[in-house]
């Protein structure tokens, strides 16, 4: 890759500098911005053009019906979370769920990670206020600290630095995981079915059964089983904090496209969506798959105005919807915007997020999500699609590899008074290991009904 743009193109990497850029922290004066962002510029990229080229086919084929996506990870890493244990354990959840998605779909499952960049969150406010104290709100990682201190909470841009080696870490080892035999399908089937032998769990123990049988099938039939012992996995983020984002731009020398290589896949979120805004102008002018998130505010014109703005092209694969709606507005608010793209004739991949749509407050205070809730928002995205015979693409998912206490409900019945046991996110719930899987078998049985 090249990292000296033709002018036309540098001109239009950077136009977003012009334009209302929500959700950027405020960095103190000579704090070192410039500095940081020379170090980035002068860094190896993290993804290479052709692994997001492929990524956008992949996507294209979920688009069509011909692959579903699974897209989960951490709401916000955290540095000190970056251990090979954590990474591990995330990695481990997504193929489990994958494997059990891929059965109960009978295409291939695009596995993609919520990592190795999920370093910066938006905010509702800029500051956060306890007591009679007020300090800048935590950004994520890549920003500033957690700890509710002056020192901490002030922003830093050489954290960004630090953030690219994290990641950098980060996809070391999941390409480590996903290709030196820890993915084999063999031992993901044994974790899988350790699981629906789990009395809690042994409404699920027919479908492992079933995916048992047909592996057996498979070996009798000579299948290759040691090349499914790598997989293909991708890394994505939101592309929040935009001189990191910018930093890390390269130009391929192949196709003389710009790409944001610090992730095969980006996307913008709700809250930094503008049309007019830097955000989207960003990521329109990399050639990266792109993903969007929308809200149940959103109407067909806005989401026509993002399909010009984003693809004009038209390109299979370049963009994906990620609606996130709340389990108790999806079957009204998504049917109007899915017939409005489909009657202008555009293919996008829809993927649903039910995290987002469906947070509250627990009685106790803790930020939390409802496992049926969850449930019942994929639910509705499968049951709209199916009756405007439109293409569910994937789900969009915050988890982690370890048994927090985040999220109440699920088989193993968490009750929000057992939310302060293990409540370890810095920012919003996010399903355990168990409820992870647990949703796999389910979403599998929704794809099974409609196969």
């Amino acid at each position: 890759m090249s990292t000296d743009p033709a002018p036309e193109l540098l001109t239009a990497l950077d136009a977003w500098r012009d334009l209302p850029a929500a959700q950027q922290p405020t960095w103190p004066a000579g704090s070192g911005i410039e500095e940081a962002v020379a170090t980035l510029r002068s860094m190896p990229p993290l993804v290479f053009a052709g692994e997001c080229d492929q990524l956008t086919d992949r996507l294209a084929a979920a688009g069509r019906g011909d692959a579903f996506v699974l897209q989960g990870g951490d709401c916000a890493e955290t540095f000190a979370y970056a251990t090979a244990d954590n990474i591990r354990d995330r990695v481990k959840t997504l193929l489990q769920m994958a494997a059990v998605l891929t059965y109960g779909a009978s295409v291939p499952v695009v596995k993609i990670g919520r990592m190795a960049g999920q370093y910066t969150k938006p905010r509702s406010s800029d500051v956060e206020t306890r007591g009679d104290v007020t300090l800048p709100a935590y950004r994520g990682d890549m920003v500033n600290d957690f700890d509710f201190t002056e020192e901490a909470r002030r922003p830093d841009p050489h954290r960004m630095v630090r953030g690219y080696h994290a990641s950098a870490a980060t996809l070391n080892l999941v390409r480590a995981f996903t290709t030196g035999g820890f993915a084999d399908l063999r031992h993901v089937h044994a974790w899988n079915r350790g699981f629906s032998a789990n009395a809690e769990y042994s409404r699920y123990e027919s479908m492992a059964r079933d995916i048992d049988k047909a592996m057996r099938f498979m070996l009798a039939c000579g299948a290759d089983f040691d090349a499914m012992r790598a997989v293909e996995f991708y890394a994505s983020h939101e592309a929040l904090l935009l001189e990191y984002e910018r930093a890390l731009t390269r130009i391929d020398h192949r196709t003389g496209a710009a790409y944001d290589t610090s992730g095969h896949m980006v996307w913008v979120g709700e809250r930094t969506r503008q049309l007019d805004g830097a955000h989207l102008d960003f990521v329109a002018t990399i050639r990266n798959p792109v993903g969007v998130k929308l809200g149940p505010s959103v109407t067909g014109d806005e989401v026509m105005r993002l399909v010009d703005r984003v693809d004009p092209q038209r390109r299979p694969g370049r963009l994906t919807f990620i609606t996130r709606m709340g389990a108790g507005t999806i079957r009204e608010a998504l049917p109007p915007i899915v017939e409005r793209v489909r009657s202008e004739g555009v293919v996008v991949t829809w993927v649903s997020d039910p995290m987002h749509g469906n947070t509250h407050t627990s009685s106790g205070g803790y930020k939390t999500r409802d496992f049926d809730d969850v449930v019942e928002e994929v639910r509705g995205f499968f049951a709209v699609h199916h009756d405007l015979g439109t293409v569910p693409g994937g789900i969009h998912v915050e988890l982690t590899g370890n048994d927090v206490t985040e999220c109440t409900g699920g088989s193993s019945r968490i009750h929000e008074t057992d939310l302060a046991s293990r409540y370890e996110t810095v920012c919003d719930p996010r399903l355990n290991h168990q409820q992870s899987l647990e949703l796999a078998f389910l979403v599998a049985e929704m794809l099974a009904e409609r196969s």
